[in-house]
C-alpha cells in the first residue's frame, strides 16, 4: 500500500537573480543551461536563464538549489491537486 505524504510548502528564494533555493519540488522534468522545468506542489514551474546549474537536488525533502543568470520564473495552471492525477504529464501540459 502506497503511503501518502502531507503536501509540502512551496517556497522560492531568489538572490540577486543569480541563485535560488526552492522547496515543495515534486520532480525535475528537464533541465539544460537555458531552462529548468520542475513539477511543484503548485503546478509546473519553468525557470529560464543563461548558464543555469542544478547545484543540489533532494527530492525526498522536495528541495533544489540552482545558480546562473535567472531571467524568468513561469508557473502553469497544471496542478497536482486538479483531480486528474491519472492523466499523463504530456496530456496535462498540452491542453
Amino acid at each position: 500500500m502506497e503511503e501518502r505524504q502531507a503536501p509540502r510548502q512551496h517556497k522560492v528564494i531568489l538572490t540577486d537573480r543569480s541563485s535560488g533555493v526552492l522547496n515543495g519540488v515534486l520532480d525535475i522534468l528537464s533541465f539544460d543551461v537555458n531552462e529548468i522545468l520542475l513539477e511543484t506542489e503548485l503546478g509546473m514551474l519553468m525557470i529560464k536563464g543563461k548558464e543555469l546549474h542544478v547545484n543540489r537536488l533532494t527530492l525526498e525533502k522536495g528541495e533544489i538549489d540552482i545558480s546562473g543568470r535567472i531571467d524568468s520564473l513561469m508557473y502553469s495552471d497544471v496542478a497536482k491537486k486538479s483531480g486528474k492525477q491519472n492523466e499523463s504529464l504530456l496530456s496535462r501540459l498540452f491542453r
